[in-house]
């Protein structure tokens, strides 16, 4: 789209005018509608011929607009318009806030069955209230794009390219930037969500000198001591460690049903089915997840770089699998089973997906063997995790169509982080690939070098960070934690007004003492 049609003066015309302006608008939202609807029922892709669209080599929708006068169309799918007389695509705010009101109260419509077949809570959009309105009138504006290197403070790459991804996941990025974690009124000791918070802090920022994340590492080798010293450490076990420590340290941490920023972004749920194929009878478990580690190997143990895709994996991940006589034993025969499936699906899906590519092969007989896999791994930019769940894989039981229940926006994500791991396995190096709003760049440590979508695709990557395109919400709740904290505020403003009220009563007597 060219900056020159990015204000259609043909659209403004019609938009302008109030009456024209509104329905021209229902009409676009009816279409939109029409096309959600069209299309309720998420479709497997994977399953979907290829089939080229019909051409003749001319336009006909240039040709209709033409004849019959008409200066705009729509695309019903996407909700781009065009206008024949800009020759080209355009892109107005009024139209784009009413494709996305439109997609969100269809979508809303068409998910009754996720929660005991209940309409979803109605979208707001957010409105600033007088509270607001009074702290944004003294808050000072930030860069929103936080393009700053990180020092290596000694083999500590691995922290760097966990911490860059952390700065640019947009969920951490809004909690910390939020101010939900402040650092400076925390009285927790050693506490990792007050390193996140400063550490968003310097990352965004107009000052573009790399930042050393001294106190970070420093309370990380004090809550994991596997990972202190100066040893290279693995990214992957960093990132856990991480997630760990923050979940501990955040307001809300629970140990059942934890409302935690970490579990808000990370946490999902993996189902694991052990199906008896003598009596037919299912047994099935499910377990939190924090990320999901695949496979780069096959059945035979060989690499197939054809095989070798994010959507491969993710097939063979959930692919059922024989076990062992010796490890499964049928609650309903009795007996130990010789013939036994398990197949793992993923049951409730996480805001941010992270997927770590099991690229280290290590031997249980000896600790000292182990390689590194140097197989290129494919991934898309965008992916449909509808084949993966629990639910489409019970649909996919009853019929063969390849369609799921539910829309295309429950299933999709988007890419936004890649971190690399490049060299061998004990002198590699890390590096990684964020999205900064519609641009990409390349974190080398310090280094900070503008790059693009394909250079980040064709990367070797150990581990993929993606983000749902369309957030669930729930109906609007102040958390235990902040009314505890609000409950906390009102006890200690007692307890002083009750010791001046002593300290008082102490100097009366004291007065009437001496009269």
């Amino acid at each position: 789209m060219n900056d020159s049609t990015r204000h259609c003066p043909h659209l403004n015309t019609v938009l302008e005018d109030s009456d024209l302006s509104q329905e021209v608008l229902q009409k676009y939202k009816a279409v939109v509608g029409w096309s959600v609807n069209r299309y309720e029922t998420a479709r497997n892709t994977a399953k979907r011929r290829k089939i080229s669209s019909p051409t003749c080599g001319t336009c006909h929708v240039s040709r209709h607009l033409e004849e019959e006068e008409h200066t705009h169309c729509l695309d019903a799918k996407t909700g781009s318009v065009f206008c024949n007389q800009c020759n080209d695509f355009i892109y107005d705010s009024r139209l784009d806030e009413a494709y996305m009101a439109t997609l969100v109260l269809t979508q809303e419509k068409q998910t009754k069955f996720q929660v005991a077949k209940k309409p979803r809570e109605t979208f707001k959009p957010w409105v600033p209230s007088e509270k607001d309105t009074v702290a944004l009138e003294g808050a000072v504006a930030i860069p929103c794009q936080g393009k700053r290197g990180l020092l290596n403070l000694g083999q500590t790459c691995f922290l760097n390219v966990v911490l860059q991804c952390f700065a640019h996941n947009p969920l951490l990025r809004n909690y910390f930037l939020g101010d939900k974690h402040n650092w400076r009124r925390c009285k927790n000791e050693n506490c990792t969500c007050c390193e996140m918070d400063k550490l968003f802090s310097e990352i965004y920022t107009e000052d573009t000198t790399p930042y050393g994340p001294i106190s970070f590492l420093a309370t990380t080798w004090r809550a994991s001591a596997e990972l202190s010293g100066y040893a290279q450490q693995d990214a992957h076990e960093f990132f856990i460690s991480a997630l760990n420590q923050i979940h501990t340290t955040s307001r809300g941490s629970t140990n059942v049903h934890c409302n935690c920023i970490i579990h808000c972004t990370f946490a999902g749920q993996l189902q694991s089915d052990v199906k008896c194929e003598r009596c037919g009878n299912v047994t099935s478990t499910v377990d939190p997840m924090l990320d999901i580690s695949l496979e780069l190997r096959g059945k035979g143990g060989e690499t197939n770089s054809g095989e070798n895709t994010l959507a491969a994996c993710l097939r063979r991940f959930t692919q059922p699998e024989k076990l062992g006589p010796k490890e499964y034993s049928c609650g309903k025969c009795g007996k130990a089973s010789h013939e036994a499936s398990k197949r793992l699906s993923i049951k409730k899906l996480p805001p941010v997906l992270s997927f770590q590519f099991k690229r280290f092969e290590h031997k249980t007989t000896d600790k000292n063997w182990a390689r590194k896999i140097d197989a290129p791994i494919r991934f898309p930019a965008s992916i449909n995790m509808a084949p993966y769940t629990t639910l489409a894989m019970k649909d996919s039981e009853k019929q063969s169509y390849g369609l799921y229940r539910g829309p295309e926006g429950m299933y999709e994500y988007d890419l936004f982080a890649v971190i690399n791991h490049e060299g061998k396995l004990n002198n590699g190096h890390y590096t990684n690939f964020a999205r900064c709003q519609d641009e990409w760049c390349r974190f080398d440590d310090d280094k900070v070098t503008p790059s693009n979508l394909g250079a980040c695709l064709n990367s070797a990557a150990y581990m993929c960070f993606y983000v749902k395109r369309h957030l669930d919400y729930k109906p609007h709740m102040t958390p235990s934690y902040v009314l505890a904290r609000e409950n906390e505020a009102v006890r200690e403003k007692e307890m002083e007004k009750e010791k001046e009220a002593a300290r008082m009563k102490e100097v009366e007597d004291a007065l009437l003492a001496t009269v």
